[in-house]
């Protein structure tokens, strides 16, 4: 079976990209927070395929990608003085934004929600591709249903084998964590996914935020799922220093800053440096890595969860979750 092309983002590439797109099939492209798998936000056929080739139930609503705040219009109603501040000061960025949809949306991409999730990505090649292409795309992460989100056009590869027309390489993600997703909704706004934005920066910006109390049979947001970002190796969240293991286990070892003393086969450190932006970059690149060792287990050292360490931390509550669960 040959191979999904990994091509470089030339403009000829961009424009067949775009071409794939109007004709409804799927493209994989670069955002700052990690590589989506694209499809024409308007069209439900291109939006199935997405749900096909990730396995992904259809009541996880998708987000939708634009290149500017005219395709609003299009998408949803009810903009606020928050919305356009938040606009102003995160966009383009790691946010999603939750607002009230229009009925050119289709059902399909909100899971039939009244409302729809939008942002605008602060990558080249992901705003090339929307301007080029001349409509939004919905582009939830480029992996299998609730398994490690790729962080490069390799990771991209190395989960799929068909059902992608191509993979614009455009390197590694700077942010490397999903985007934090907002509903502005009520009154006060709520937090229902921690991202590349951390939580503290937006209440600076707007007043206190609600965290969202999360029904995983109806999620108002990608990423709610209690087993998400799992790797097929088990992973464990420490709650502590680790302990002596029982059985000649082959563990890995995903540390913030170092690594404990004792005998790991595989040892990824976030960001020796104690960065957390560093860290969150890594975060995924380093799972992958580790996944791909033969390893009996995976241990991850617990983070303090502030900034974008609550990010990380819900990133390896659900890796935990889903690989116990065997995802």
């Amino acid at each position: 079976m040959p191979m999904i092309p990994v091509l470089p983002p030339t403009e000829e590439n961009l424009l067949k990209a775009s071409r794939d797109l109007a004709a409804g099939r799927l493209v994989s492209f670069p955002t700052e927070t990690v590589y989506g798998l694209g499809a024409n936000a308007l069209d439900p056929l291109a939006l199935a395929r997405i749900f096909e080739a990730k396995r992904r139930p259809f009541f996880d609503p998708l987000i939708v990608h634009i290149a500017d705040r005219k395709s609003l219009d299009t998408l949803c109603t009810g903009r606020d003085d928050r919305a356009e501040r938040l606009m102003d000061r995160f966009w383009p960025g790691p946010l999603t934004l939750v607002l009230p949809r229009t009925d050119a949306v289709p059902d399909l991409a909100t899971s039939g929600l009244p409302t729809v999730a939008v942002r605008m990505p602060a990558h080249p090649v992901a705003l090339a591709l929307i301007r080029m292409a001349g409509f939004p795309l919905a582009a939830p992460s480029a992996n299998p249903f609730g398994r490690l989100s790729p962080t490069s056009a390799a990771h991209v590869r190395d989960h799929f084998s068909e059902g992608i027309a191509m993979i614009l390489d455009g390197g590694p993600c700077r942010v490397g964590v999903e985007s934090t997703i907002l509903s502005l909704e009520t009154k006060t706004p709520c937090l229902l996914r921690a991202g590349g934005v951390p939580r503290e920066e937006l209440e600076a910006l707007i007043g206190p935020i609600n965290l969202a109390e999360t029904n995983p049979e109806k999620p108002s947001a990608p990423g709610q799922l209690p087993g998400h970002y799992a790797p097929r190796t088990r992973l464990r969240l420490l709650a502590g220093p680790p302990g002596p293991m029982a059985g000649p286990l082959k563990l890995g070892w995903l540390g913030f800053r170092s690594v404990p003393e004792g005998t790991f086969a595989a040892t990824e450190v976030l960001s020796s440096a104690g960065d957390l932006r560093e860290a969150a970059a890594n975060l995924f690149a380093c799972l992958h890595r580790l996944d791909s060792q033969g390893l009996d287990l995976i241990l991850a050292e617990p983070i303090a969860e502030r900034g974008l360490g609550a990010a990380i931390m819900d990133r390896l509550r659900k890796a935990a979750a889903g690989s116990a669960e065997g995802l």
